[in-house]
């Protein structure tokens, strides 16, 4: 009974939804054939211009103007300058292709420009009702184009007419050498045609084509980042994400190197924007990355629509887009807090000067020495610590075994012997932790480095990309089906450094009772972190691991230079042995941390009587 009732209801369920769907279908097809037909009137040379008016009020009331105008025909007009070609068609007024005149798709010599909107894989559209309960679609309606020029300036004006001096206009302000275009958005004598009251959605979906070598790694950038009431997020990198924006000034398609931006001087209320993720999988899906898609409700002020905005279609370059000072360059993902400060200020200056007058791959490796150097008075500190704390582990090994039954006791103890010795056995981790945020800054710099794309070094095509060495002829999960050559040698560099300092790390760190053996961990981590890098790094761009391999080899030139010249192990132990018979001095913090251990053992001993 059970599974008949819930089969039941189930049967009805996708009957409700048939029926639903097939409305749908059935107001789709006859709002299709609606503007079949009204196309074919407007086509039609056999009627005069009254008959063809009277014809297509009964579809398009007072639009039915427009589409009597010689430009109501499928065609273009097109703006350019240095650095970007746009088409504009008549139907609809929108940016219908948009290609980047200086970057080519893929690699270098593919001979094919990066077209971010082409073959209709945009739409854009704004949904007009009328006061006599129309509802009209600017995307099917024809705009009359109008381009002027003002010095280096392109003006293209695109007005969808009820009449000669009433229109919805589309302009488009072109300026030499820029990538980013003004956009205005305005109405003129429509309060009387248009219902007013409700806002009209502006509608912008772009279905991204894929530019690069990788589609995969490509589609991990892509994104949609936008400006909500003053800060600057993402959607998310999920299959499908949406939000809801309360005040919305700049929404993003990122496609990784790339980006088209629709921004606004005006915030816009109650924005929807949604991600749909089209790569399932790399081998078969490899047009497309990501289908975005926004709906920006646009109200209206005294009867009229008034919009002051941009378009930009070009590079996600950090430094391009921070000159805008409208906050899109935020959507370059240099990592949060330190991290993106520590891109801001320091790598991206530092890489850019290197950059401006030496070949990429060169410019990373420089960048490397001088980033490991200035790091390396930490590495020493951290070199020295672990050399105290070796020097001293043949007497912490002595108190963990006298006093193995009392672990408080020993606690005590071991704290003195720090103490007294002027060991800090937190000395070797601080270090460390510093170098932490820039290992982590270096994994969001070198992604998102477009200065890195499809430029070439050693047998490394394009040090945006993986360095293909070798084509395999089946997949490993997670690896690919390609052998790249720089994350081998930065794995190889990794394994012969934790190789030379796992030795030394575990004889700092005695065993502790009850605590994990470092020793035994560190000798999985020789092992391990290199097949990490193996794995991970394999599709990775070969810029990020020829950073990764060279600051490996620097890393283990410092320490063998250090261990040879500036750490003596006897040396070490006469000072350690010194500092304990001069007097010490407590800090607050070891004088709290004793005073706690004595009432913990004097509580231990009343508890026992």
């Amino acid at each position: 009974m059970w599974m008949m009732y819930n089969g039941q209801k189930t049967a009805q369920e996708e009957q409700a939804q048939k029926i639903k769907q097939e409305k749908i279908d059935k107001a789709k097809k006859a709002k299709e054939v609606a503007t079949k037909q009204v196309l074919q009137t407007v086509v039609d040379t056999t009627v005069s211009d009254t008959v063809k008016l009277q014809k297509l009020s009964g579809a398009l009331g007072s639009f039915a103007y427009s589409a009597t105008l010689p430009s109501a025909k499928e065609s273009f007009t097109t703006i350019e300058n240095e650095l970007v070609t746009l088409k504009i068609a008549n139907k609809g007024g929108y940016i219908a292709e948009a290609v980047l005149k200086n970057y080519k798709k893929f690699e270098k010599n593919s001979g094919q420009l990066v077209e971010l909107i082409k073959n209709n894989n945009a739409n854009f559209n704004l949904e007009l009702q009328t006061k006599d309960n129309r509802v009209l679609n600017t995307k099917d309606l024809f705009f009359e184009p109008t381009l002027t020029k003002n010095g280096n300036d392109q003006i293209l004006s695109m007005k969808l007419k009820s009449g000669a001096n009433e229109f919805l206009e589309y302009k488009y302000v072109l300026k030499a050498n820029d990538y980013m275009l003004d956009f205005d958005v305005r109405s003129q004598g429509l309060s009387k045609v248009l219902n007013t009251s409700k806002a009209a959605d502006l509608q912008w979906d772009l279905k991204t084509y894929r530019n690069e070598k990788s589609v995969s790694y490509e589609n991990r950038y892509a994104e949609i980042y936008f400006e909500n009431d003053g800060k600057v997020d993402y959607a998310g990198l999920g299959k499908q994400e949406d939000e809801t924006l309360e005040k919305a000034t700049f929404i993003a398609y990122k496609q990784h190197f790339f980006s088209s931006i629709l921004l606004s001087q005006t915030p816009i209320e109650n924005v929807k924007v949604s991600s749909t993720d089209l790569v399932n999988d790399d081998k078969i899906d490899t047009v497309f990355t990501k289908q975005f898609k926004t709906t920006l409700p646009l109200a209206f002020k005294n009867g009229e629509l008034d919009y002051k905005m941009n378009w930009y279609y070009g590079p996600t370059d950090y430094k391009l887009l921070n000159k805008y000072d409208k906050n899109i360059e935020d959507i370059v993902p240099l990592g949060w807090g330190i991290f993106g400060w520590i891109n801001k200020l320091i790598f991206i200056p530092l890489f850019g000067f290197l950059s401006s007058f030496m070949g990429l791959g060169i410019a990373i490796i420089v960048f490397t020495i001088i980033i490991k150097i200035a790091m390396s008075p930490i590495t020493f500190k951290s070199f020295l610590s672990q050399a105290k704390m070796k020097v001293l582990r043949p007497e912490i090994t002595e108190l963990n075994e006298k006093f193995a039954k009392d672990p408080m006791k020993k606690q005590q103890e071991t704290m003195k012997l720090y103490n007294k010795a002027g060991v800090n056995p937190m000395a070797g981790c601080i270090p460390a932790l510093i170098q932490l945020p820039f290992m982590y800054a270096s994994f969001q710099f070198f992604p998102s480095a477009i200065e890195l794309r499809q430029k070439g070094f050693l047998w490394a095509e394009d040090l945006s990309s993986f360095d293909q060495i070798f084509k395999l002829p089946f997949n490993i999960p997670l690896y690919g089906d390609h052998v790249s050559l720089f994350p081998i040698l930065a794995a190889i560099a990794i394994f012969f450094y934790m190789k030379m300092t796992s030795g030394d790390q575990a004889m700092a760190q005695p065993q502790q009772e009850g605590m994990p053996d470092m020793g035994k961990i560190m000798k999985v981590m020789i092992y391990l972190s290199p097949i990490m890098m193996l794995i991970f790094f394999n599709s990775y761009g070969s810029g990020l691991s020829l950073y990764n391999f060279i600051s490996n080899l620097i890393t283990i030139g410092i320490m063998l230079v250090i261990k040879k010249y500036f750490i003596d192990s006897d040396k070490i132990h006469a000072q350690i042995q010194e500092n304990k018979t001069k007097p010490k001095t407590e800090s607050k913090f070891q004088r709290k941390m004793r005073e706690m251990m004595e009432q913990a053992e004097e509580q231990k001993k009343l508890n026992k009587k």
